[in-house]
């Protein structure tokens, strides 16, 4: 498989009309992939083990936009990984790339045997195709996971079906899922959607230039505009910030600055130790432990020192986390 330090070797193909000379005879594991969690873990290993016994790259397909906000409007399900990060994941991961295929009202009403001769044979030409066992496909979701292995004995390609992973959580009875961790988040529980993800809640995006009012009371702030899906509850978090590669701790608020204006949802991370401008790079804001909920602050000078124990907060709750790592 392809070497994940390495950009160049991961493809990005958005929707190919012939297989992409790179994924050629690709392993392909299938599905939204939305948070990149440990059911999905588990699909993409398996892929990746089946890949490796056949001499054969090692691919996602996935879909965009979202079946449900296909079906019930843009932005009705609060997003864990948009595209790019969903596509920066599982470069993280050592993928050799991800195929996108746009999901349109033709590929709504496209029947599960054409599925198949489709988009898995002719527009991929797939060697193997691995999928969870709660994937379907095709119109009125008519492919199963036995549809698509039969499917595969036709038609001469190896499917796998990977069992339902239980969360890394007390209740192993929890599966891991997308809509779990979205409820998670919702109500502000970091450490829980962490579990069940198997890795921290995470923004990617570009750096903007805010108001800079944290520069005006002491407390720079490096700023996101997050996915206008994204529902996490606005509040303040410590966090970990990917800049660059190198991992710096902070505190970040997710929210809308009631004591300013009360503005559209900005994510703004104060980051400890830092003072570079890095306006217009890309970034990556790990959520690692709520602290408080946002509030509406009398003074300025109160929100002064609200914002230096958060900070104090933020470092407690990272050093233990650190503590914890170290340990485990």
């Amino acid at each position: 498989m392809a070497d994940p330090s390495s950009a160049d070797a991961f493809v990005l193909a958005v929707d190919p009309a012939a297989p992409p000379p790179a994924l050629a005879g690709a392993v392909v594991a299938i599905g939204n992939f939305d948070g990149v969690h440990r059911g999905h873990a588990a699909v993409i290993k398996r892929a990746e083990a089946l890949a490796t016994r056949v001499g054969a790259p090692c691919a996602v397909l996935t879909f965009e936009p979202h079946p449900s906000d296909f079906f019930r409007g843009p932005n009705t399900i609060f997003r864990l990984t948009p595209l790019e990060a969903k596509a920066r994941a599982f470069k993280r991961l050592g993928l050799d790339g991800m195929i996108v295929v746009t999901f349109n009202e033709a590929l709504a009403r496209l029947p599960a045997e054409e599925f198949v001769v489709e988009i898995l044979l002719r527009r991929l030409g797939v060697r193997a195709v691995v999928a969870g066992y709660d994937f379907h496909f095709g119109a009125g979701r008519t492919g199963t996971p036995a549809f698509l292995k039969e499917a595969g004995a036709r038609h001469g390609f190896e499917v796998e079906i990977v069992e339902r992973i239980p969360a890394d959580t007390t209740d192993h009875r929890e599966a891991a899922s997308s809509t779990a961790t979205r409820a998670a988040l919702e109500s502000g529980d970091v450490e829980h959607a962490a579990q069940l993800l198997g890795h921290p809640f995470s923004i990617l995006g570009k750096v903007i230039e805010g108001q800079k009012l944290g520069r005006t009371i002491g407390f720079p702030t490096t700023n996101l505009a997050p996915d206008p899906s994204c529902r996490l509850r606005h509040g303040i978090y410590a966090v970990r910030v990917d800049v660059g590669g190198r991992l710096y701790d902070g505190v970040a608020n997710y929210g809308r600055r009631p004591t300013f204006d009360n503005g559209p949802a900005l994510l703004e991370a104060y980051l400890f130790d830092f003072s570079s401008d890095i306006y217009g790079e890309m970034i990556e804001v790990f959520f690692i432990g709520w602290i408080r909920g946002e509030a509406k602050f009398a003074s300025v000078d109160a929100l002064i020192a609200q914002i230096r124990q958060d900070a104090l907060r933020a470092k407690e709750i990272l050093h233990a986390r650190s503590q914890g790592d170290a340990a485990s």
